[in-house]
């Protein structure tokens, strides 16, 4: 497994502990650190830039491992530029970039050899990034948990390796060895691991949350776009089922009108994390659990580190 990204951030095993809204953490991080692998976790789960900071700082302090931070690159997030500036400070190993532009970021990291990983879903993208100076894309595919892209590992990873000059790390459809080999066959250079993670009693989730993982597969996994307003898989409960899954003719309607779509994406995006976040922490019957089809892996909720020695061994 020794190949391009174990060389570049010093682990031993090709995997990144995806970055997850709400569900990382430090524990988390420390765990995939101490056992081989790369932890990334998203700024947004730090409500202020002293919280964050403390957080890398924490991470460092117990493991010797990589520390990765995953920025919304766009305007939805108003706190993008301090907590680069953070991050940059406090010298994380690796940064991954979401949903925009990674151009500051590279300009920012280049110069302090801080990594930077950028999502992708096409290659126009991913030579978009290349072309600003990424050191690595990730290819989000239609497998990957939370807002997956439209192709398939198989079409996505052979193309992006083809057509660009730098590492791609897949993201999605990688729960298990099989899976890893048949991911790096593909030819990426590494995977972004997310899903399998949530039932691990290191995460800070509810057990509701948790079991659900256990109990339900990859089967149950549905594509909502109620929740962001931009689609998103979620394990289908009874309440997603009551709810639905598309937007009503309304929630259409104004997503489409000029004016209007700027703030009703932000409004309809607000109300869905804060739906996740009751659901994810605490007992409610609006159970709205964001995860991936590879929880189909999940049998038990087990520690970080048997879920990684499952996954590579």
């Amino acid at each position: 497994m020794a190949n391009t990204l174990t060389n570049m951030l010093g682990i031993k095993h090709p995997i990144i502990m995806a970055p997850m809204f709400l569900v990382s953490n430090t524990k988390m991080l420390i765990a995939a650190g101490n056992n081989g692998i790369a932890g990334a976790i998203p700024a947004l789960n730090f409500r202020t830039i002293p919280a964050l900071e403390e957080a890398i700082q924490e991470v460092r302090a117990n493991t010797d491992g990589p520390i990765g931070i995953n920025l919304i690159v766009n305007k939805s997030n108003p706190k993008m530029a301090s907590q680069l500036e953070a991050a940059v400070n406090q010298k994380v190993d690796f940064i991954i970039t979401s949903l925009g532009s990674p151009k500051h970021v590279i300009e920012a990291c280049k110069p302090k050899g801080i990594k930077v990983f950028c999502d992708v879903v096409d290659l126009k993208f991913a030579q978009k990034v290349e072309a600003l100076g990424a050191d690595a894309v990730i290819a989000v595919n239609s497998k990957a948990g939370g807002h997956a892209g439209p192709m398939s590992p198989e079409e996505l990873i052979p193309l992006l390796v083809s057509e660009c000059n730098i590492p791609v790390i897949s993201a999605g459809g990688v729960g298990n060895k099989a899976e890893l080999d048949h991911v790096m066959s593909l030819g990426a250079a590494g995977v972004s691991v997310g899903s399998i993670f949530i039932a691990s009693e290191e995460s800070d989730v509810s057990d509701d949350y948790k079991n659900a993982c256990v109990t339900y597969g990859k089967a149950d996994i549905v594509m909502s776009t109620k929740i962001s307003g931009t689609p998103c898989t979620v394990i289908n409960t009874p309440y997603v089922q009551k709810i639905g899954t598309t937007q009503n003719w309304l929630e259409r309607l104004l997503s489409k009108n000029k004016r209007l779509k700027k703030w009703v994406k932000m409004f309809t995006f607000v109300k869905g994390m804060k739906s996740i976040e009751k659901a994810a922490f605490g007992a409610t019957y609006k159970t709205v659990w964001c995860a991936g089809p590879t929880i189909e892996n999940t049998t038990k909720i087990r520690s970080v580190k048997a879920i990684i020695e499952e996954l590579v061994n």
